[in-house]
């Protein structure tokens, strides 16, 4: 929050220098603007602006799609914390969110040290082994339940194990 009083004050203490120089030297400043722009010295009025300076709107606008189809993709991996311009390169809440190394909760403000590193991944891996092994229980009681019951049928199947397509109702 500091920082970002210091650079509002000196922008604004630039754009007033700014200001104030083209004040005390306006003629000077003016006549530059208006060759640079192409508004004197041509045949015509603004015949200059057209042909030169007032040819490259387009190329602008150009210019500014590109910018904000940048910024688009920076901001989709941007930290998404409100205010954070890091890009968020951890995720967090099962990757809903893109969260910097100060923002992630595991890391809690510092960067990752190997420890940590090794500590996630092994929880991570006995999380994965602890589903696996559920669903392994899983399988193996569905598994269970289909062999003590074998003559059961199927919908869809009649008791001699033929197949038939669903009937339709309407």
């Amino acid at each position: 929050m500091k920082w970002r009083a210091i650079l509002i004050a000196v922008l604004v203490c630039a754009a007033l220098a700014g200001l104030v120089i083209w004040l005390q030297h306006a003629r000077l400043m003016g006549h530059w603007l208006q060759v640079h722009t192409g508004t004197v010295n041509e045949p015509g009025p603004y015949y200059g602006f057209w042909s030169g300076f007032g040819s490259d709107l387009a190329e602008f606008s150009i210019l500014g799609a590109i910018g904000t189809g940048v910024y688009q993709l920076i901001k989709k991996y941007n930290c998404h914390e409100p205010g954070c311009w890091r890009i968020g390169n951890h995720p967090a809440a099962g990757g809903q969110f893109l969260l910097c190394y100060r923002h992630h909760p595991d890391y809690r403000g510092k960067k990752p040290t190997h420890e940590l590193i090794e500590r996630l991944h092994r929880q991570h891996l006995e999380h994965e082994a602890a589903l696996h092994s559920r669903l392994q229980e899983i399988q193996q009681r569905l598994d269970a339940d289909r062999k003590e019951a074998p003559g059961d049928v199927v919908p869809g199947q009649t008791a001699d194990g033929v197949t038939t397509p669903p009937r339709r109702e309407g």
